[in-house]
């Protein structure tokens, strides 16, 4: 039994190295050339395998960048489910959304490393990635509300979560791509988030949703 469970794991860690491969092959061209003048068969030939194998592992074009988000589509509810006993889903969320800001985690959109605005300008400057993105975002919606509770009520509030952390990630963008550093919009970031959340909770805790978790 442990033997399979290790074979099992083996060719899980497999799995995700070709799909990291294949990913980061895709986005060298992409930023090289742009997205819309690199062919799916080029893509192929630079990660090595056939057009098929590559389908099988990104079912589109887009998703071959969009791959970068696939880690952090169930990260919010990670946070929900993984808190601290007493601690509120929206205590929690705000606390990680800071964390990741005093980390210049990209996620938060205050990352001033060249390589990781050069990703954003190709992830915003095309519009199919910027519509499939949606995709992700819905996703990380469904997965957050099933962390919260069930009902119209948790649908609801992770929908307005995912939004705040969304519209603070894309400002924090903006400004940093207008030549602005990380330094610079730290503070800014911090003061945005905190305000931002607590629009949620007063929102969210005026209609009771978060009493008692």
């Amino acid at each position: 039994m442990s033997g399979d469970t290790g074979d099992m794991g083996l060719r899980e860690r497999k799995k995700q190295r070709m799909y990291q491969a294949i990913s980061e092959a895709a986005i060298g061209l992409f930023l090289e050339k742009g997205f819309d003048k690199v062919s799916v068969a080029e893509v192929a030939a630079a990660a090595e395998i056939s057009k098929p194998t590559l389908f099988r592992y990104f079912p589109t074009k887009e998703d071959l960048v969009l791959h970068r988000f696939a880690d952090h589509e169930d990260e919010a509810a990670r946070v929900v489910a993984g808190r601290g006993e007493g601690v509120t889903p929206l205590a929690a969320l705000r606390a990680h959304f800071l964390d990741g800001l005093e980390r210049r985690d990209p996620v938060t959109g205050l990352n001033d490393h060249p390589a990781v605005l050069a990703f954003h300008r190709l992830l915003y400057g095309t519009p199919s990635l910027v519509a499939r993105a949606y995709g992700y975002q819905e996703r990380s919606e469904k997965i957050l509300a099933g962390a919260l509770g069930e009902g119209a009520g948790a649908r609801l509030a992770a929908g307005q979560i995912v939004a705040v952390q969304r519209i603070l990630a894309m400002e924090n963008w903006r400004r940093i791509a207008e030549g602005e550093s990380a330094d610079e919009v730290w503070r800014d970031a911090v003061d945005a988030a905190e305000l931002g959340f607590r629009q949620l909770e007063s929102g969210l805790g005026a209609l009771g949703y978060f009493e008692g978790q």
